[in-house]
């Protein structure tokens, strides 16, 4: 081989090499339990000052008819993962709304149900920026990450919303992290401290300091049936990670129509006590707007066993307001 190829290879070889370190290399602050004076707090905030930077260009807002969530933009090609209950049916008209306020058109794909995945892929030709994948490794409890969405959903120029926080815990189907997300970030992803998505949104958890993410594993491994198209699964039970004792309606429900419709409702349940039955459309609550399963998880969070609340739903095509005495959830 000529020298000047072989000197050529092995600069190529130390860039490759420098680039990998430096990408990998993290302040000392993320190692310890707790920063322990300002030179830590002020080291991690200039490296997620220049995280955000990173990241930013790649967080989505979804609007899937009058639902909307976030997402985040995975490849060159224009392919977004979200939750689930965010992409809904497959090949659906989707408005992708950048970082910036751009406007762009796509298309729903599949979506895993039983774990709340799902995806979108923008329909427009373009080189997009993105965000890598971590790998399906299980990412260690007390590991910092970084959440972005739109919380309340897109606001005219607001950027998407930051918060820095660690995992509480991982499993293969689950990630709890203490990154606040309230209505609209669902959908949003959920970034290690090198920039890399470790997971999606999926609900808020038993306090909105305890959310649940889907592992970036739990795409790659059906990528391939996402990408085509396909639906397949149960939507997991709604309150699945509430806190035995918690307020308790006892119905399953999607988004739909800029309402929660109803898809079952359990028997002996305050919900079927009151008359609460499948296919109604939950509008409000308390005459606040109940669109998404965030809403509808944060209003029960906020409310005591024994409260009665006031539901307006539409049957039907009349619209009427149904009195539901919460129960307590025993397991």
């Amino acid at each position: 081989m000529p020298t000047t190829v072989k000197a050529a290879s092995a600069l190529i070889a130390f860039l490759v090499f420098a680039s990998s370190a430096l990408t990998q290399s993290l302040p000392a602050a993320f190692t310890k339990k707790i920063p322990e004076g300002i030179q830590d707090l002020q080291d991690i905030e200039q490296h997620v000052q220049k995280l955000v930077e990173q990241v930013m260009p790649a967080t989505v807002n979804l609007r899937i008819g009058n639902v909307q969530g976030s997402g985040v933009i995975v490849n060159r090609e224009g392919y977004i993962l979200t939750a689930g209950h965010v992409s809904g049916a497959a090949n659906r008209d989707v408005v992708i709304i950048l970082h910036d306020g751009r406007r762009l058109k796509g298309r729903t794909l599949g979506a895993n149900n039983d774990i709340d995945s799902g995806m979108v892929r923008i329909t427009e030709k373009a080189d997009f920026d993105h965000a890598e994948m971590a790998s399906s490794a299980v990412v260690s409890m007390g590991t910092w990450c970084l959440s972005l969405g739109h919380p309340g959903g897109h606001k005219p120029g607001r950027p998407p919303v930051v918060r820095l926080g660690r995992v509480q815990q991982s499993a293969v189907n689950f990630i709890v992290s203490d990154c606040t997300l309230v209505g609209g970030d669902s959908g949003g992803p959920l970034f290690d401290m090198h920039g890399k998505v470790i997971g999606i949104h999926s609900r808020i958890g038993d306090h909105v300091s305890s959310n649940i993410h889907v592992p970036i594993g739990g795409y790659r491994e059906i990528w391939t049936r996402l990408a085509r198209g396909e639906i397949w699964g149960n939507p997991a039970p709604l309150f699945t990670v509430t806190k035995t004792g918690s307020a308790y309606l006892g119905v399953r429900a999607t988004p739909e129509k800029a309402a929660l419709k109803i898809e079952s409702v359990t028997p002996e349940s305050p919900a079927e006590k009151a008359g609460l039955k499948t296919d109604d459309l939950i509008v409000t609550i308390d005459n606040a707007k109940c669109a998404s399963l965030d809403d509808l998880s944060a209003f029960l969070k906020s409310r005591r066993p024994g409260t009665q609340i006031n539901v307006q739903v539409q049957r039907r095509g009349e619209t009427m307001t149904i009195a539901v005495v919460l129960g307590k959830r025993a397991d």
